[in-house]
């Protein structure tokens, strides 16, 4: 890679298990990690689990209905223990062994305890082979896990940045969903997570290669910066489109947002979780990487708690309605709508996107051009946070 004072990681950042290796260990080990919404664990015996790093970490809601948050461990043989998502668990058991522990983690059966263990007379729980605890918290109707049972209040990591976030009541809004139980959007993008992030964030392409699927918003009239590690943007509805919002918008406006506050809220949370905002829809984007070149999108979608005759109108409004007409998805160009940049879609502009630039990395052609001071200053700033987090934690070691 050519030298450019605005680019901060070399190309290995993007292409090596190396890097990968440093930052599953340096950054996502220990920082707090987007688990799910507080309503997936919403009754005694609901649990979630997520990757947080090199470790994998579930949820669940005790008899006491107290969220706790365990290394999905046993301690026997170090087998997992609960998959994905359940519901009503009254105890958790290791399929391996079938060594138990009660929703507060504490053993409290092993098979032929008595033989093999006859000093314990029924107190296994007391024989320090409890499940290794975790942090669990919620923060703006977020779900979040740390690896550290010791790991600090949740509000010093993100705090600093709430004061930026979408008026939104997130607890008030239910959770959109086109096929079944599943999110609104999963996708594996063939592009290392910092790609994926650095276009999230990138203010300088919205107006180029979103010209048509996102020209509803006034991009000149974007405001962004960083608090800590945490970005945070906000930019209005071109004037056309905000007048009209009421009757253009495809889904019911979220009416916990005041007139004038309207617009698009797109914070990104350090390390990996991205929160768009907007006029009728409030939406998680969660970055997961899997492998150097291997990234695992999932996008989860809430709206207003309104009937579904309600979301009938709205929908038939905005599709009638010139404004949106004029302001809904175009492609980048004309052609078979299933061509990316013809498809009116913007996450598939950004998905072609950001795949492209993960080919081209590996060229000895490949450069960074001049950037865009302005457009593009939270790409460079992204970039020197994920040094400095790494290095920090190499040299804490």
């Amino acid at each position: 890679m050519k030298k450019n004072m605005m680019h901060i990681l070399p190309v290995e950042a993007y292409t090596t298990q190396e890097w990968f290796d440093l930052e599953m260990k340096n950054i996502f080990s220990k920082t707090w990690q987007f688990a799910g919404l507080a309503e997936d664990v919403s009754e005694p015996g609901d649990y979630i689990s997520v990757q947080a790093g090199l470790n994998n970490i579930f949820i669940v809601k005790g008899r006491d209905h107290r969220l706790r948050a365990f290394h999905n461990m046993c301690r026997h043989r170090g087998t997992q223990l609960l998959r994905a998502v359940g519901k009503n668990k009254k105890a958790i058991t290791c399929p391996y062994h079938d060594w138990t522990y009660d929703l507060e983690g504490k053993l409290i059966s092993i098979p032929k305890q008595k033989e093999e263990f006859p000093e314990l007379q029924g107190e296994l729980h007391k024989c320090g082979l409890n499940l290794h605890e975790a942090s669990v918290d919620i923060f703006k109707g977020m779900l979040f896990v740390h690896p550290d049972k010791n790991a600090s209040n949740i509000m010093e990591f993100f705090g600093e940045v709430e004061p930026y976030l979408g008026p939104h009541i997130v607890e008030e809004l239910v959770e959109y969903k086109e096929k079944g139980d599943e999110p609104f959007y999963v996708k594996e993008i063939k592009a290392n997570w910092k790609i994926i992030v650095e276009n999230y964030i990138d203010h300088y392409h919205l107006a180029h290669l979103h010209e048509g699927t996102l020209n509803m918003y006034d991009h000149a009239k974007a405001e962004f910066g960083w608090v800590g590690p945490h970005y945070w943007f906000y930019e209005p509805l071109v004037p056309d489109y905000a007048n009209n919002v009421k009757n253009a918008a495809p889904y019911p406006l979220i009416n916990s947002v005041p007139e004038d506050k309207i617009g698009a809220y797109v914070p990104w949370l350090f390390p990996n979780i991205g929160i768009t905002e907007g006029e009728s829809a409030w939406n998680t984007f969660h970055v997961t990487p899997l492998a150097p070149d291997r990234t695992l999108v999932v996008i989860r979608s809430k709206v207003m708690n309104v009937s579904e005759w309600e979301f009938t109108k709205q929908y038939t409004k905005s599709s009638m309605n010139k404004i949106w007409q004029h302001y809904g998805n175009k492609g980048k160009y004309d052609g078979d709508t299933n061509d990316p940049m013809a498809s009116g879609d913007f996450m598939a502009e950004d998905v072609y996107a950001c795949e492209q630039q993960q080919k081209s990395l590996k060229s000895p052609f490949f450069s960074i051009g001049a950037q865009a001071q302005r457009g593009e200053f939270a790409v460079s700033k992204f970039q020197s946070v994920v040094k400095e987090w790494v290095e920090k934690h190499i040299n804490d070691e």
